[in-house]
C-alpha cells in the first residue's frame, strides 16, 4: 500500500493575487508585494477584505482592466485613448464627466463588438440546432 502524499499548499506570486483581486500591485502594502499568497489567504482576502484592500477597490489606483471596465471600453481602447497608467476612481470619474471624443468612439466600438458576439453566438446556436435535427434517427 502506498501512503497518501501530504497535501501541498497552493501559492501564487503577489502579481497573480493582485490580478485576481482586481487591484494595482504597486499600491498594495509591502508585505503583500514581498511575500507569496496561498489559495486560502486569497479566499480570505476576497471574503473579508482588510481595510487597505477595501480602500484600493473603492478609490484606486485601479489596474487597466478595471479602468477599462469602469469606462466601458476595451484595454486596447484605453491605449488608443492614451491611457497607459493605473487611474484612481476620481480620475476615472473626471474622464467620464469630460466625455472626450476617444471615449465616445471606443464605447461605440465596444458596443458593436458586443452586438457582433451576440449575433455569432445566436448563429452558432441555430446551426447546432439544425445539425441536431438532421442527425436524429427516423421513427
Amino acid at each position: 500500500m502506498t501512503t497518501p502524499k501530504p497535501k501541498t499548499t497552493q501559492t501564487m506570486k503577489p502579481a497573480t493575487a493582485a490580478k485576481k483581486l482586481g487591484i494595482h500591485l504597486q499600491s498594495t502594502p509591502a508585505e503583500f508585494q514581498e511575500g507569496v499568497v496561498s489559495r486560502d489567504e486569497l479566499n480570505a482576502l476576497q471574503l473579508d477584505p482588510p481595510q487597505w484592500l477595501a480602500d484600493l477597490r473603492r478609490n484606486g489606483p485601479h489596474p487597466r482592466p478595471v479602468v477599462a471596465e469602469k469606462l466601458g471600453v476595451s484595454i486596447s481602447g484605453l491605449a488608443r485613448g492614451g491611457v497607459q497608467d493605473a487611474l484612481t476612481t476620481e480620475q476615472i470619474e473626471a474622464i467620464k464627466a469630460e466625455d472626450p471624443a476617444w471615449l465616445r468612439q471606443e464605447r461605440a466600438t465596444q458596443s458593436e463588438v458586443r452586438k457582433e458576439a451576440v449575433r455569432i453566438k445566436e448563429k452558432n446556436k441555430q446551426e447546432a440546432a439544425k445539425r441536431a435535427a438532421t442527425n436524429r434517427p427516423a421513427k
